[in-house]
């Protein structure tokens, strides 16, 4: 098994990203044919999810979703930083912290318009994904 760390830096307070080619880099410079991809993130105001980046409205739609279903407010119990940081904390675990891929002839066999979304709930910052292959012999 091969454990890498994907660097990347968000640019706004909350904001989806489509990292699924800097994970196929990962793949192809691995050399890897076939397996499993998992891609883990290390931040508890931060998640993944698959989804489609097609339409850039669909990114805002599921922030716009998530906001509506958990706004920034003052009354929660875990105030340890901000307001902010405590409903990014719920964003997060909503959102979930994995995707788990497999690869085929590879490369990532997601759906045609499927790609990995990096989910940032309390930025701008700097954050990073492990990504985790697990090659079939």
């Amino acid at each position: 098994m091969k454990a890498i760390a994907v660097s990347l830096d968000t640019t706004a307070a909350q904001e989806l990203i489509p990292i699924g080619q800097q994970i196929q880099a990962v793949v192809s410079r691995a050399g890897m044919e076939a397996g499993l991809c998992c891609v883990f993130c290390p931040h508890s105001t931060a998640g993944l999810t698959l989804n489609s980046p097609l339409d850039p409205a669909t990114a805002l739609d599921l922030r716009d979703e998530l906001n509506r279903l958990v706004p920034t407010r003052t009354d929660f119990h875990h105030q340890f930083d901000t307001p902010t940081d405590a409903s990014a904390h719920i964003k997060s675990s909503l959102v979930g912290h994995s995707v788990t891929i497999p690869v085929v002839q590879g490369k990532l066999a997601t759906g045609h318009s499927q790609d990995v979304l990096f989910c940032e709930f309390d930025g701008p910052r700097a954050r990073q994904v492990t990504v985790c292959l697990m090659g079939v012999d």
